[in-house]
């Protein structure tokens, strides 16, 4: 059963000026999801989803809690009291060699500076760290050497025990926002608007120490960098405050690609301006597949073909609001939620080409006078140029929250119908 699961729970802040907006009438015929529950447990904003297995998934926010859900039924299984302030990441776990019981496992940072080990099938605190000077943001695990990063105003290798084997100086005071995995045993930080390779060493005969080294330092962003995605074997991609993209080589960090303009391009409507305030040019949020980068601009989405290095389709107002997360459903869809509340389904569909212009023929051709003129097909030919090979269409909103949607996750459990799990506010 393919189930949504919706995170919610903050009253929108600084709503824009409402913009011409696409609407779609009660009768949703391309819907197929409906609210199936409201879960209620959290006393604050939800700001992450995690599947655990095909039967559960949790879900952690500002109250500093983590709460395990049956996916099928909505029932609450567990509760996981420990961190005193906002869980800032959430990640699945690999169990402990040396744990006989291969329970599933989760690991959880906070405001608190604490990280926490827990076994989501009996609820128990596993392990706690506590010695970090700062709030780790993000969170990966590197399985290819069995070690786990954390993020911060520094950058700290541990292993599965939760020994610290090594860490870099201090990077920033801000911290380190982001964290992918790269070739090479590298790893890519995004630390203010700069990007930093980091190459991690393994211990060998010559040396028993672990070490973690940087080795370049990409600075082509002019504003923090907000969202960092590995989008297949070749490329990840970068987007900052400022509305930049770019699509940088994993092997040889170079840019393949680069867009600055998303709010400048594109349409022909003049009455929409994105341009206005910072914050509707920010890049909150990249999903993708094996051709595009779907981008959460602003209000607005954006399609950025990877092959043809240029945006094929956009919504520059998709809400009335900040949209701060997608994802991607089957059939070319995609899902998005807003600062303003709403939850909005879209699809990306191919434009009718415009027919070639006929050559003119019969008598008067000969002699010139039915030529098209140059200059009057100038502007047509501009126009075509500048138009999308692709729209996104509205097909469906999913109503039901009051305040801003923070997080979207999916999964695949059971086989059941299709349905829609649609958590709102503060309470999942």
């Amino acid at each position: 059963m393919l189930r949504w699961l919706i995170g919610g729970g903050r009253e929108p802040q600084g709503l824009a000026e409402k913009s011409p907006l696409q609407t779609i009438g009660e009768e949703q015929t391309q819907n197929p999801y409906t609210e199936l529950l409201v879960l209620r447990a959290h006393r604050d904003i939800v700001r992450f989803l995690v599947q655990l297995d095909d039967c559960r998934f949790a879900s952690a926010g500002d109250d500093g809690i983590v709460v395990v859900w049956n996916a099928q039924t909505g029932e609450k299984l567990l509760e996981l009291s420990g961190h005193t302030q906002k869980i800032t990441a959430i990640i699945t776990f690999p169990p402990l060699e040396a744990c006989e019981e291969k329970n599933q496992l989760i690991l959880t940072a906070s405001a608190d500076k604490t990280v926490i080990v827990w076994d989501c099938d009996t609820g128990r605190q596993v392990r706690k760290v506590s010695c970090f000077h700062s709030t780790v943001k993000c969170l990966t695990i590197l399985q290819r050497l069995d070690v786990w990063l954390s993020g911060g105003s520094d950058l700290c290798v541990w292993n599965r025990r939760l020994d610290l084997l090594c860490k870099t100086s201090h990077l920033s005071d801000t911290g380190v926002s982001a964290l992918i995995e790269i070739p090479k045993n590298c790893v890519v930080a995004a630390v203010g608007k700069e990007l930093i390779i980091f190459k991690l060493v393994a211990p060998t005969e010559g040396s028993l120490e672990w070490n973690i080294l940087e080795v370049k330092r990409l600075l082509d962003h002019q504003d923090n960098i907000l969202s960092l995605v590995n989008v297949n074997d070749l490329s990840f991609v970068s987007g900052s405050h400022v509305g930049e993209l770019i699509v940088w080589d994993v092997s040889d960090w170079t840019v393949q690609a680069c867009e600055r303009n998303f709010w400048t391009q594109l349409d022909t409507q003049q009455e929409i301006k994105l341009c206005q305030k910072p914050n509707d040019i920010s890049i909150h949020h990249f999903t993708w597949d094996e051709e595009n980068v779907f981008a959460a601009v602003g209000r607005g989405l954006y399609v950025y073909n990877l092959q043809m290095k240029r945006v094929i389709a956009c919504q520059k107002t998709a809400h009335d609001s900040s949209v701060l997360h997608i994802a991607r459903l089957p059939n070319r869809q995609l899902i998005s939620c807003s600062e303003d509340g709403s939850v909005r389904i879209w699809e990306l569909r191919e434009k009718q080409q415009l027919a070639a212009e006929p050559l003119p023929t019969g008598f008067f051709n000969m002699w010139g006078f039915g030529r098209v003129n140059k200059q009057a097909s100038q502007p047509v030919k501009k126009q075509q140029e500048n138009t999308t090979p692709c729209s996104l269409e509205l097909i469906g909103d999913l109503i039901g929250h009051s305040s801003s949607v923070e997080a979207l996750h999916t999964g695949v459990y059971s086989e059941m119908q299709s349905t829609i799990l649609a958590p709102r506010d503060p309470i999942l």
